[in-house]
């Protein structure tokens, strides 16, 4: 059999550190955000501010995995603020039927 088929490959030590460096990056991100939303969570007190926080913090996260991992952030902006600005309106939904929620709890058993 000839050499022709073969291919070598030689060990380069930047191959990938671009690759690297970004999951490096996505790393960073993340534990901050994870960092920050223990932070709130072991520091404020209960209520919706705090529940309000972590929404909006989850939904960050979210958005940041999607745009990394799914590569939605290579995407065209329509296709982008079509996602968005549903998930805007589901945590507004969420948010709003809270403080309802506490408000009737309230009304009735306060």
């Amino acid at each position: 059999m000839s050499d022709a088929h073969h291919i070598h490959h030689h060990d380069d030590p930047n191959a990938g550190a671009e690759q690297r460096k970004a999951i490096w990056k996505t790393f960073w991100i993340l534990l901050g955000i994870t960092a920050l939303e223990f932070l709130i969570a072991f520091t404020l007190h209960h209520g919706v501010l705090k529940v309000g926080i972590f929404i909006v913090m989850t939904i960050v996260k979210a958005f940041y995995i999607v745009g990394e991992f799914m590569h939605l952030k290579h995407e065209t902006k329509g296709l982008i603020w079509s996602i968005l600005i549903p998930i805007i309106f589901v945590a507004w939904l969420i948010l709003a039927l809270l403080l309802e929620g506490q408000a009737i709890f309230d009304a009735i058993f306060g």
